[in-house]
């Protein structure tokens, strides 16, 4: 694991641990690849953050900020370690807390929300659905969701649409934007 491209570009990423399933570099260079320019000047959101890789791979090129969510204590020592290894850490926040109590106190908009949580739980799903309630999204930001393709069903969803899905081996990137409103 390591970081693709921008200011730490090559710089090794330490692994989370067993807790979390890293996203392989095949995917996230895909990921930013789609994403493009809109990472630039980004405030970015990484839930579930495991090590930390997309939110610095966010950072290494050319995010404003990105906030780190995560519960597990190997996953927070990697994400410490990364950040200070890619010199990011001035514009990161680490938050050591449950995704769902902290999408519940507060509410800030951000332009790319990353939801990556372990496998089959049905978290990605109860994640999306409380961004679906708030105001985490800024007006143009895209939320996207990694899952495995078997995990994937519709939601009812007032304020969020799926606009993009791409498959990678077993692994499935949803991309989510606010709903459009029909003027009349």
């Amino acid at each position: 694991m390591r970081v693709i491209a921008g200011s730490a570009k090559g710089r090794p990423l330490r692994a989370a641990g067993a807790a979390t399933r890293p996203i392989t570099d095949r995917v996230k260079e895909n990921l930013f690849n789609i994403l493009g320019a809109r990472i630039v000047a980004a405030n970015v959101l990484d839930l579930f953050a495991g090590a930390g890789s997309v939110g610095i791979e966010a950072l290494s090129r050319g995010a404003r900020a990105a906030t780190f969510v995560e519960v597990d204590r190997a996953a927070l020592n990697a994400i410490h370690t990364n950040l200070h290894a890619t010199r990011l850490a001035e514009r990161a926040r680490v938050v050591r807390r449950d995704v769902f109590k902290f999408l519940r106190d507060a509410a800030e908009p951000y332009d790319v929300i990353y939801v990556a949580p372990p496998q089959y739980r049905g978290l990605w799903a109860e994640t999306l659905l409380l961004l679906d309630q708030g105001a985490w999204l800024a007006e143009r930001g895209v939320v996207v969701v990694q899952i495995h393709p078997k995990e994937y069903k519709e939601l009812a969803l007032t304020q969020l649409e799926l606009f993009d899905q791409r498959k990678y081996g077993s692994t499935l990137l949803c991309f989510y934007r606010l709903r459009k409103v029909a003027s009349g």
